[in-house]
């Protein structure tokens, strides 16, 4: 095991590539160094964490709402304190969700309980060219990402004109005199130059990861920790942008209902997302502010928990045409998540 954990935060609004960016860094990841994954999602029902390649590395979800908010801040430092007790991995990547404000990360890093185990090294931000002027100016998470990070890679340009692209960069110029930009299709950019993946011998086997495990604090001094730290007159929480996660599930057996649900989903409809199973065929429906694919995907089924269920994000009054646009199938509303409301 490591003395120390090197971070790097992968940022980027919803459907940017940030899952694509980061099965990048794991393919090319040396299997004898300690990796682990964070991946944070803002509905109840997480899609990304299934989509992640490779059965040999720890995966920590947390969805229902941003590690970045109070809603679920006290679930991501556990998760952070516990990998300090136990996996202790050389490396952390964190995908944040897209509509996450992350500029506490860093503080955050520097909690007492973590003993300087955690090293910031860089924080990425995957533009999405298409739909960046979309999002900008309406969500001030999206805002907060470019201004805390230090990487950006403007992705799918291949679908935009070279002057959208150079508008993106002044956009990003706002916040920063020499941003670096990595310009590219399916967010591959040299990693090498941030990463380090010359394998390495390890010391010492890993424990599993477990949320529960206290560690050198007992579970009841780490939640008094918490409470303390949520009270703190010193912590900042960003006022998060209100948005609503609404999931359906389906029951048809004909893929024209997905594709016809797909496109009358009002443009106000930021991210749809989940696997779908037809006659045998696993497939997966992507939806980016009405942009959509509905895609074979080759994961082997078990590792699918949650088969025919779609989830949708958009502000509140998106929920009516997302109502709409599953009346003409066989569809059951499973109810609305809306993390920021939550006592």
């Amino acid at each position: 095991m490591s003395d120390i954990t090197q971070v790097y935060l992968i940022t980027g609004f919803l459907g940017a590539g940030k899952t694509t960016f980061l099965n990048r860094i794991i393919d090319r990841f040396p299997r004898t160094k300690r990796l682990t994954l964070l991946v944070n999602e803002f509905g109840e029902v997480g899609v990304d964490g299934t989509l992640v390649k490779g059965d040999d590395i720890d995966v920590m979800e947390i969805s229902k709402g941003s590690i970045f908010c109070v809603c679920v801040k006290t679930d991501f430092i556990k998760g952070l304190y516990n990998l300090t007790t136990t996996i202790k991995p050389d490396v952390l990547l964190i995908e944040s969700t897209g509509v996450a404000n992350p500029s506490d990360l860093k503080r955050d890093l520097k909690l007492p309980i973590f003993n300087n185990r955690f090293h910031f090294m860089e924080q990425f931000c995957i533009i999405d060219a298409p739909h960046f002027f979309g999002a900008y100016e309406v969500y001030a998470s999206l805002e907060k990402q470019i201004a805390s990070s230090s990487v950006f890679v403007i992705n799918k340009i291949d679908t935009v004109a070279p002057d959208t692209i150079a508008v993106v960069k002044e956009v990003v110029r706002k916040f920063h005199p020499e941003p670096l930009f990595f310009e590219t299709t399916y967010a591959d950019i040299p990693l090498e130059e941030f990463f380090d993946f010359e394998p390495q011998a390890l010391t010492a086997a890993g424990g599993e990861l477990k949320m529960e495990s206290p560690g050198i604090l007992s579970a009841e001094d780490l939640d008094h920790f918490l409470e303390d730290l949520l009270e703190s007159p010193d912590l900042q929480l960003t006022p998060p942008d209100l948005l609503v996660s609404v999931a359906y599930c389906w029951a048809g057996d004909n893929q024209e209902e997905i594709r016809a649900m797909a496109g009358a989903l009002p443009g106000t409809v930021l991210r749809a997302k989940g696997f779908i199973e037809e006659k045998g065929q696993m497939l997966l429906l992507n939806f980016v502010l009405g942009d959509w694919t509905l895609q074979p995907v080759h994961i082997p089924k078990e590792r699918i928990q949650h088969r025919n269920i779609i989830v949708f994000i958009g502000p509140p009054g998106a929920m009516a045409g997302i109502e709409a646009a599953t009346q003409s199938g066989t569809w059951t509303h499973l109810g609305v998540y809306q993390p920021y409301t939550q006592s």
